[in-house]
């Protein structure tokens, strides 16, 4: 799912390339399952000049004159591009084209779930309503980010990945966030030393702020076209069984439903293997609980 720097790097590229433009027209493709409201309808966009670009969580915001707004959330697999002016609707994953008089903005979404969505809301008070309400860090002091973090005491995945709590962090850089921070996913926010929430704030802003610079450099003044939940250059995410490039041991996963979480045991909880239900399930008694019952089980001779 695009994530905040992600998504930061959608709007710079998009505001020097619509910003003071007209939206000439909104094509929808299949039917019109991504757009997700009826009053103000769709037509009601067009021939609007668009006057700003702002990021609400992990949504798009598209502000046109009159007070209008298109909000588009790309979920998981929702992806935008920039193409030559009047491209066709053809491709399988397309699901909406926002023509402009020198491009035309794609929204298009990957494989078979169809959760990307479009909304068009008129008013700011309206706009208002799709905030979940998380906080900025980037304008936030720590008091305000502990705060925000322990409302509710839930792990520090949960919490980090929470809407309502912090804005625009999901799986990816909560998981590169705890590896910074040299903390468990799995630590109680209530139960946090005031040094660990040090950590834990500098390395929130710092991931996120090293993501956002990449990707702007990354782009070079193009279209990001490469958005992704997994790089290589990430430290823990995505690289279950890597090396962790601080410390040289594998990373470790806990797997949920249809996402894991990856971490360091030697960085992020002493050593200590978090259980993983896939893993405990299939060894049960004999689940390793540290490395070095790990290793002493991939060392063990097949009967």
């Amino acid at each position: 799912m695009p994530e905040l720097p992600d998504v930061v790097a959608y709007i710079g590229a998009l505001e020097p390339r619509i910003v003071g433009e007209t939206l000439e027209r909104v094509r929808l493709k299949g039917g019109a399952f991504v757009l997700r409201t009826a009053d103000p309808p769709l037509a009601a966009v067009e021939g609007r000049t668009v006057r700003e670009i702002r990021r609400i969580g992990k949504r798009i915001v598209i502000g046109l004159e009159g007070d209008l707004w298109l909000v588009v959330h790309l979920m998981i697999a929702g992806r935008l591009h920039w193409r030559p002016p009047g491209a066709k609707l053809t491709g399988r994953n397309d699901l909406a084209a926002f023509d402009f008089p020198d491009g035309t903005l794609l929204l298009t979404e990957a494989g078979s779930k169809r959760r990307a969505s479009l909304h068009v809301l008129s008013g700011e008070a309206a706009l208002e309503s799709v905030d979940p309400g998380g906080i900025d860090v980037f304008e936030a002091d720590l008091a305000a980010f502990r705060h925000a973090l322990t409302l509710e005491n839930h792990t520090l995945k949960r919490a980090l990945t929470d809407p309502r709590n912090v804005s625009g962090i999901g799986n990816a850089y909560s998981d590169e966030i705890l590896h910074a921070a040299r903390l468990s996913p799995i630590a109680l926010t209530q139960k946090l030393t005031s040094e660990e929430w040090e950590r834990l704030f500098a390395a929130t802003r710092h991931t996120l702020q090293l993501w956002i610079d990449r990707l702007r450099d990354e782009a070079q003044g193009g279209f990001p076209e490469g958005v992704t939940a997994f790089r290589k250059e990430m430290a823990v995410h995505g690289r279950f069984g890597l090396p962790c490039p601080q410390c040289g041991e594998p990373v470790q996963r806990i797997r949920y439903a249809d996402n894991e979480t990856n971490y360091c045991a030697r960085c992020q909880t002493n050593g200590r293997l978090l259980a993983d239900r896939s893993l405990s399930r299939l060894l049960k008694a004999d689940a390793p609980r540290t490395l070095e019952e790990l290793e002493a089980l991939r060392r063990r001779p097949e009967a």
